[in-house]
């Protein structure tokens, strides 16, 4: 039996740099990943438009299958802390075509929204020196071509080691963090002293009823792009090879990073909302200028226009770029781990399963990695004007549903004999993750279902044959992509036979049996 020693320079079976990070950094991935102020100002608008003031209740009920199925991340991770997470679990547990399509849902949506976070973080490079005009423009060659920056930057962090992507992580999430809490503060201080805006309410319990949404279409889609606000969280798992005590650690952070997420967003939230309002004018969430950029949007007027006021806009600003750049960073250094687990297990060429001797990362799945990303960035950019990526970002909604519900149901499934054992792991292991991954499945289709209507994209394709439908654009990409992933798996079945041949239910390979590490000191 191999076993590994705690320290940062030895290796896991693939290579990566075992023991580099404990609790505290894994959180901070986890935390940063989700990428909260970037999140919440390219989608508060739009859960809205959908839900209007009960936003604050979307965030509270979304929080519920997110928090099961983290219990199910934690089980599995303890049982195989391996990179791979959903594609390797539900290949052990539910067969090697389930675990193909769970792996290509991360990639899938990894990249789709790439192109987002480099849009954004292109024109807040612009916006923050005051080149407003530029920054307007998110078609605009500049914002394009600083946003490939961007992607090529921080896949030179991730390109470095663990230990330097977490570090940045750090500062990053300490600035981010920092500034939603003087955003709301200030937003809702104005607020109660009668200083804000006329479209301003005070907060109320009502907003956090569910039942005063106006319909199930527009509860389910606010739905979905909550899960979007709250994605990310699982890179602690991702990165759980790397992790000192890499059986419980990775778990316990990702669990964590839930309930600070739903704390944080609960806040921003109700504070966005009583200061702005859902008017369609002015700085209201309901203005369609405001919709991909909430907070520069209403950033003046929560600071106002003195020398203090305008010093704070600007942190604002930083944050919102400071988190599409941790969301980047973490992108990469999710995906290029997925990407290697899938390349070591015959699932991916084996050139992904490269690691590199020196900084212990996986190699060439990396440097794929931002390519790909700036490459999808490139072509939704010159299609309609760029609008198509917030299309793309809707329907990672989609994707996101699919392996977060994959992964609750694979460790349902993996423990339907554990409750036998006793209260703790029939709710934690089995209950509670099915259920959790029950719900995001029923989500995805039914979101699926609402995107067919144009009137929820900001694009919209017609057949070219009869019957000549009309079709959203947020459909079109979101289906396109699962069939694309289908089409992929069946051309793969071909070339790499051994892999599909895998059965369900395989014991688990030798060197994942290792005794856990103590933690590291962060």
């Amino acid at each position: 039996m191999a076993t590994t020693p705690p320290t940062t320079s030895s290796s896991s079976g693939r290579g990566l740099r075992a023991g580099a990070l404990g609790l505290t950094a894994s959180l901070i991935l986890s935390v940063a990943s989700a990428a909260p102020a970037y999140s919440l100002a390219a989608t508060l608008a739009f859960i809205v438009a959908f839900v209007g003031f009960q936003a604050p209740s979307i965030v509270l009920l979304a929080f519920v299958p997110i928090l099961f199925v983290s219990f199910g991340y934690a089980a599995l991770n303890r049982q195989e802390p391996d990179c791979g997470t959903i594609f390797t679990w539900a290949t052990r547990v539910l067969g090697p075509r389930a675990g193909f399509f769970g792996g290509w849902a991360i990639i899938s949506s990894f990249v789709l929204v790439m192109a987002s976070l480099a849009q954004v973080a292109g024109q807040y490079v612009f916006i923050l020196v005051g080149a407003r005009g530029i920054g307007a423009d998110a078609s605009s060659p500049w914002v394009l071509l600083v946003g490939l920056g961007w992607i090529g930057l921080m896949t030179a962090v991730c390109y470095r080691g663990i230990e330097v992507a977490a570090a940045v992580q750090r500062v990053l999430l300490f600035l981010e963090f920092g500034m939603l809490a003087v955003f709301s503060v200030v937003a809702l201080v104005r607020v109660y002293s009668g200083n804000a805006g006329p479209g301003a309410h005070r907060p109320s319990l009502s907003w956090l009823n569910p039942f005063e949404i106006a319909s199930p279409s527009a509860f389910v889609s606010g739905l979905v792009l909550m899960l979007f606000i709250y994605w990310g969280w699982e890179t602690a798992v991702t990165v759980n090879e790397e992790t000192a005590d890499r059986h419980r650690t990775p778990g316990r952070a990702a669990i964590a990073s839930t309930v600070m997420l739903l704390g944080l967003y609960l806040v921003a939230t109700v504070a966005t909302l009583a200061f702005a309002g859902i008017g369609t004018s002015g700085v209201g969430l309901g203005n369609p200028d405001n919709f991909g950029d909430v907070f520069s949007a209403i950033g003046h007027s929560v600071f106002g226009d003195s020398g203090l006021g305008s010093f704070l806009w600007h942190l604002l600003v930083l944050m919102v770029l400071s988190s599409a750049a941790a969301s980047t960073e973490t992108t990469v250094l999710a995906l290029g781990r997925t990407m290697l687990a899938m390349g070591d297990r015959g699932a991916a060429p084996r050139v992904f399963a490269r690691v590199h001797p020196r900084y212990r990362i996986p190699q060439f799945a990396t440097i794929a990695t931002g390519v790909a990303g700036a490459l999808a960035y490139v072509v939704m950019n010159f299609l309609s004007d760029g609008l198509v990526i917030g299309d793309a970002v809707s329907s990672c909604g989609l994707m996101i549903a699919f392996y977060y519900g994959l992964t609750g149901i694979t460790s349902a499934w993996a423990h339907r004999d554990r409750w036998r054992s006793g209260a703790g792991d029939l709710w934690l292991r089995l209950v509670l993750p099915g259920l959790g991954g029950l719900m995001l499945v029923a989500a995805g289709v039914w979101s699926l279902k609402n995107d067919w209507d144009p009137v929820n994209s900001y694009t919209s394709w017609t057949l070219p044959v009869p019957p000549h439908w009309h079709i959203g654009g947020v459909f079109v990409i979101g289906a396109g992509t699962l069939l694309l992933g289908l089409l992929l798996m069946w051309a793969y079945a071909r070339v790499s036979p051994a892999f599909f041949a895998l059965k369900a239910g395989a014991p688990v390979p030798e060197q994942e049996r290792e005794p856990a590490q103590p933690a590291v000191p962060n």
